[in-house]
Protein backbone atom coordinates (compact mmCIF):
# COMPACT_ATOMS: atom_id res chain seq x y z
CA UNK A 1 0.00 0.00 0.00
CA UNK A 2 1.28 3.46 -0.85
CA UNK A 3 1.97 5.82 2.01
CA UNK A 4 1.87 9.04 0.01
CA UNK A 5 -1.45 10.53 -1.08
CA UNK A 6 -0.36 11.11 -4.68
CA UNK A 7 0.86 7.53 -4.92
CA UNK A 8 -2.52 6.23 -3.77
CA UNK A 9 -4.19 8.39 -6.43
CA UNK A 10 -1.88 6.91 -9.04
CA UNK A 11 -2.91 3.42 -7.95
CA UNK A 12 -6.56 4.27 -8.59
CA UNK A 13 -5.79 5.81 -11.98
CA UNK A 14 -3.69 2.80 -12.90
CA UNK A 15 -6.56 0.43 -12.07
CA UNK A 16 -9.00 2.42 -14.19
CA UNK A 17 -6.64 2.55 -17.15
CA UNK A 18 -5.83 -1.13 -16.80
CA UNK A 19 -9.53 -2.01 -16.96
CA UNK A 20 -10.07 0.28 -19.96
CA UNK A 21 -7.09 -1.17 -21.83
CA UNK A 22 -8.16 -4.73 -21.07
CA UNK A 23 -11.65 -4.02 -22.40
CA UNK A 24 -10.27 -2.45 -25.58
CA UNK A 25 -7.94 -5.39 -26.24
CA UNK A 26 -10.81 -7.79 -25.63
CA UNK A 27 -12.89 -5.88 -28.18
CA UNK A 28 -10.11 -6.25 -30.74
CA UNK A 29 -9.99 -10.01 -30.19
CA UNK A 30 -13.79 -10.28 -30.38
CA UNK A 31 -13.97 -8.37 -33.67
CA UNK A 32 -11.16 -10.44 -35.17
CA UNK A 33 -12.94 -13.65 -34.18
CA UNK A 34 -16.20 -12.41 -35.71
CA UNK A 35 -14.40 -11.71 -38.97
CA UNK A 36 -12.69 -15.11 -38.93
CA UNK A 37 -16.02 -16.84 -38.35
CA UNK A 38 -17.66 -14.97 -41.23
CA UNK A 39 -14.69 -15.66 -43.51
CA UNK A 40 -14.70 -19.35 -42.60
CA UNK A 41 -18.41 -19.54 -43.40
CA UNK A 42 -17.71 -18.01 -46.80
CA UNK A 43 -20.28 -15.24 -46.34
CA UNK A 44 -18.66 -12.30 -48.14
CA UNK A 45 -21.22 -9.64 -47.16
CA UNK A 46 -21.03 -10.49 -43.46
CA UNK A 47 -17.26 -10.79 -43.68
CA UNK A 48 -17.03 -7.36 -45.31
CA UNK A 49 -18.98 -5.67 -42.52
CA UNK A 50 -16.96 -7.55 -39.89
CA UNK A 51 -13.78 -6.53 -41.72
CA UNK A 52 -14.69 -2.85 -41.53
CA UNK A 53 -15.35 -2.96 -37.80
CA UNK A 54 -12.23 -5.02 -37.12
CA UNK A 55 -9.99 -2.63 -39.05
CA UNK A 56 -11.55 0.33 -37.28
CA UNK A 57 -10.93 -1.14 -33.82
CA UNK A 58 -7.35 -2.11 -34.71
CA UNK A 59 -6.64 1.39 -36.01
CA UNK A 60 -8.13 2.95 -32.90
CA UNK A 61 -6.04 0.72 -30.63
CA UNK A 62 -2.88 1.60 -32.53
CA UNK A 63 -3.66 5.30 -32.29
CA UNK A 64 -4.16 5.03 -28.55
CA UNK A 65 -0.96 3.05 -28.08
CA UNK A 66 -2.57 -0.22 -27.00
CA UNK A 67 -0.82 -2.10 -29.77
CA UNK A 68 2.19 -1.16 -31.86
CA UNK A 69 1.51 0.37 -35.27
CA UNK A 70 3.41 -2.44 -37.01
CA UNK A 71 1.29 -5.00 -35.15
CA UNK A 72 -1.83 -3.18 -36.32
CA UNK A 73 -0.54 -3.13 -39.89
CA UNK A 74 0.21 -6.86 -39.73
CA UNK A 75 -3.29 -7.63 -38.45
CA UNK A 76 -4.94 -5.48 -41.12
CA UNK A 77 -2.94 -7.00 -43.95
CA UNK A 78 -3.83 -10.53 -42.83
CA UNK A 79 -7.51 -9.53 -42.60
CA UNK A 80 -7.36 -8.08 -46.11
CA UNK A 81 -5.72 -11.21 -47.49
CA UNK A 82 -8.43 -13.39 -45.94
CA UNK A 83 -11.16 -11.12 -47.29
CA UNK A 84 -9.71 -11.19 -50.80
CA UNK A 85 -9.44 -14.97 -50.74
CA UNK A 86 -13.20 -15.40 -50.16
Amino acid sequence: MPNIKSASKRVLISKERNARNRAAKSLIKTNLKKFDAAAAAGNREEALSAYKTAVKTVDRAAARGLIHKNNASHKKSSLTAKLNSI
